[in-house]
């Protein structure tokens, strides 16, 4: 990921109704971020088949948008599919912990290094639109979005990237596609999207004012929050989805 991704992404439905009947690309992405909504619910029974017909009967669209659906769902590590057919991801929380030492070790490390040397200094070319950024999100909010965690990655790979070590980039990289489906979770609520964006500006102005320990005190409280959160919902989500059994 070399470059911000400072694009809006699609809003989550809220209403647990069928998907409007819309033409063309509206009703495919609609028809994408209802099924995610569902999935990321615990609305289907852990080893439930996804069967297009059903739905699409359910959705209110025809099948192409939902086998469109599915492969997006299945690159988002929410769908597996398998000899007999797509069924539901379950979280993976086994592992989740593990992952988010090493994800809090890595990006505090980038702070770090700059505490360490003086001879590192934080891109401010890179910061100061990432900031301007979060400001026009903090004026707007956008609504809660399961996709949101995209833009939440890019911000703190872009703090990263400032630090000038493209090893510890890439590393964060590969933590966040381990745990992207997990940390959906996160925002799902108004409280946490809106709270992240506060977070986020707090610690990119820290780091712009030259405030290294405040904003090192600041992005672990940030992180190790985000896996509180991620844990009780994904959990939940678990349960639900023992509670529907296989259908």
């Amino acid at each position: 990921m070399d470059a911000p991704m400072y694009t809006p992404l699609s809003t989550a439905s809220s209403s647990a109704g069928p998907t409007p009947r819309r033409g063309g690309r509206n009703r495919r992405e609609e028809t994408y971020t209802e099924l995610r909504r569902l999935l990321l619910a615990g609305a289907f029974g852990a080893r439930a088949r996804l069967v297009e017909v059903q739905l699409a009967e359910r959705l209110g669209v025809s099948r192409t948008p939902v086998r469109e659906a599915l492969v997006r769902l299945v690159a988002d590590g929410l769908v597996e599919r398998g000899p007999d057919g797509y069924r539901p991801a379950r979280p993976d929380l086994a592992g989740l912990r593990d992952l988010y030492e090493l994800r809090v070790t890595v990006e505090l490390r980038g702070l770090a290094r700059a505490l360490e040397s003086d001879a590192v200094r934080h891109d401010a070319a890179l910061l100061e639109p990432l900031r301007d950024h979060w400001r026009a999100l903090r004026a707007e909010p956008p609504e809660p979005d399961p996709g949101f965690v995209l833009q939440d990655e890019d911000f703190h790979l872009t703090l990263l990237r400032s630090s000038g070590n493209p090893r510890l980039t890439e590393t964060l990289e590969s933590v966040n596609v381990r745990i992207r489906p997990v940390r959906m979770y996160d925002y799902l609520t108004e409280d946490r999207v809106e709270r992240t964006v506060t977070e986020h500006l707090e610690i990119v102005e820290h780091v712009l004012a030259g405030r290294l320990p405040e904003a090192l005190t600041a992005l672990r409280l940030h992180v190790g929050e985000s896996l509180d959160v991620v844990e009780q919902r994904a959990a939940h989500a678990i349960a639900q989805m023992a509670l529907r059994g296989g259908g």
